[in-house]
């Protein structure tokens, strides 16, 4: 892996998502592209409009410009601690200034990425949004490269989940996370289906197993017996340190093993890293 985009607002920079995302580049010996969304044009809208009724009534014009010049102000000092933050950390960084729709700046750029960080409260639309905001969902639909979504607070990797249902999607997402992350080889990991008899069912588990013995040393198989969304919720929920690995977000092949909103309120609720990616 070469590049990871981390998603950054502009005027309101997420530190415990650059703190994962300068441990993803240092663990994958990669460089760090901060995207600087700056959502210009929502952003210009009420400084325009300020700026008209100023000047109605014969306010310096000069005044108008004071919004403006304290939100550039912020970004540039968001900047400046991204960079201080990377060179503290010895991580080889870059970034960019996105001042166009932040949901479309950013797919764009994951586009000539090999990975995408955000952090699940990203918003640009309202104060508080919940966990899940809808612009992190914008983004999980039509990134075009895998997305993590980065914890509210991380401490180390001790085990990597699988989720798999026997599906391409969750397959892909398995290899994908396996190419990006060889150096999480010598971790535990465990590879969960759910299902009503709480039995493993694939005709395929050897070829699978097999085709894992080649880069992880530590594997096990389990089985959960009941609904996908409460099983899998409660598993996840009493493990720390963990890196949980999801099929396809949304588009037509959303995922089968996540129905509806289950990964929403696994995202919302989970505080550990989540790998996302499409087939």
């Amino acid at each position: 892996m070469e590049k990871i985009i981390l998603a950054i607002d502009a005027l309101k920079l997420d530190i415990n998502a650059l703190d994962f995302a300068c441990y993803i580049g240092r663990l994958t010996k990669s460089k760090i592209t901060g995207a600087f969304l700056e959502n210009y044009e929502t952003a210009e809208r009420p400084l325009l409009n300020q700026m008209l009724v100023m000047n109605s009534i014969d306010i310096p014009p000069e005044e108008a410009s004071v919004g403006r010049e304290a939100r550039q102000e912020l970004i540039e000092k968001n900047i400046l601690f991204f960079k201080e933050s990377c060179i503290s950390k010895g991580i080889n960084f870059s970034l960019h200034r996105d001042r166009g729709n932040p949901a479309t700046e950013l797919a764009e750029e994951s586009r000539y990425a090999d990975l995408l960080i955000a952090s699940a409260g990203i918003s640009f639309h309202k104060p508080s949004e919940g966990s899940l905001t809808e612009f992190v969902r914008e983004v999980l639909k039509n990134a075009e490269c895998p997305v993590i979504i980065a914890p509210e607070k991380f401490e180390a990797v001790d085990q990597v989940i699988f989720t798999y249902d026997g599906t391409a999607s969750s397959v892909f997402a398995i290899k994908q996370f396996t190419y990006l992350f060889p150096q999480l080889g010598d971790k535990k990991v465990t590879i969960i289906q759910v299902n009503d008899e709480g039995k493993w069912q694939d005709p395929d588990k050897y070829k699978f197993k097999e085709w894992l013995k080649a880069h992880y040393i530590d594997m096990h198989f389990e089985a959960l017996k009941g609904e996908t969304d409460t099983e899998l919720f409660s598993y996840l929920l009493k493990r720390e340190n963990i890196f949980i690995v999801m099929g396809a977000y949304g588009r037509n092949s959303i995922s089968r093993f996540f129905k509806h909103s289950h990964a929403d309120l696994l995202i919302k609720t989970v505080t550990q890293p989540i790998f996302i990616t499409h087939l």
